[in-house]
Parts: C-alpha cells; sequence; structure tokens
C-alpha cells in the first residue's frame, strides 16, 4: 500500500489565497473540489482525455485530472467559476449561439477559450479548432462553441 505523505501547499484560486493540507497524491482537480468546494470543473474520464477537468494552471490550460496539487504550490488557479473578463463574454456567447447541451463538457470548453482569447484576442476558426482539440463533446456541440467563440473574438457576443 502507497501512503503519501501530507504536504502544504498554498493556491490563489479565482484571485483568492487558499491553504491547503492535502497528500501527495492528490489530483488537481480533487482539491478543487473536495477541499475548495469548487464543484464546476468536471473530472468525466480521469484519464486526461476529454478536457472536461480542464483549468487555468498560471494562464495556462491544464487538465486537472492528470495534475498533481503538489505541484501546482504557490500557483495561481482559475476555474469556471472564475468571474471576469473575457470569460463572461464566452459565457453569453455560448448560450446565444448553441455552445451547451449537456454541459458536462462546458467548463473545460470554456476554461480552454479563455486560454486561448487571452493569449490570441483575434484567433482564425483554424486557430480556434487547434485550442479546442483537447476538449471533446458527447453531444456533439463543436459548431456552436466554434462559433461562440468566434463570436467573442470579433467583438460580436457580451
Amino acid at each position: 500500500m502507497v501512503r503519501y505523505r501530507p504536504v502544504a501547499i498554498r493556491l490563489t484560486i479565482n484571485d483568492a489565497a487558499h491553504a491547503f493540507e492535502t497528500t501527495g497524491g492528490t489530483t488537481l482537480a480533487t482539491l478543487l473540489r473536495d477541499d475548495a468546494a469548487l464543484t464546476g470543473t468536471k473530472i468525466a474520464c480521469g484519464e486526461g482525455t476529454c478536457g472536461s477537468c480542464t483549468v487555468l494552471l498560471d494562464g495556462r490550460p491544464v487538465l486537472s485530472c492528470l495534475t498533481l496539487a503538489e505541484a501546482c504550490d504557490g500557483s495561481d488557479v482559475r476555474t469556471v467559476e472564475w468571474r471576469g473578463e473575457p470569460l463572461e463574454r464566452l459565457r453569453a456567447a455560448f448560450a446565444e449561439h448553441d455552445g451547451f447541451q449537456c454541459g458536462f463538457c462546458t467548463p473545460g470548453q470554456l476554461m480552454s477559450a479563455l486560454a486561448l482569447i487571452e493569449r490570441n484576442p483575434r484567433p482564425d476558426r483554424a486557430a480556434v479548432r487547434k485550442a479546442m482539440s483537447g476538449n471533446l463533446c458527447r453531444c456533439g456541440a463543436y459548431a456552436g462553441i466554434e462559433r461562440a467563440i468566434l463570436a467573442v473574438a470579433a467583438g460580436d457576443a457580451g
């Protein structure tokens, strides 16, 4: 049996400072959901293949189901619960352009889209498709998601 030692970590989550004591094997997704009570981050596959658990870690999209919380000590984490621009415009655009269906993948889709828009405020269709390629949607809402991101990039949403 593997026994992990307790680890103290500090994170800034959605612009607020937090301190946690966790075990060395705890994923960032589990810490966010269980210890920080931020349940917007979804754990679907648990293998890093679907993107539902995507959060921003120091501005970069990461799969939180594969990221160890201990490795994030001192980092800035943004989840789908974050309130700020352009995430608010992306939320509105997803609703307007039918980027939602069942909604399970939506938190990860939104966070990947946010990382793209922050990195490249005016992406073209190819850049959107590349940036979103790690996020799967069981319902097939890809066209609506793409339209929503392009609308935000064009300044037509929110």
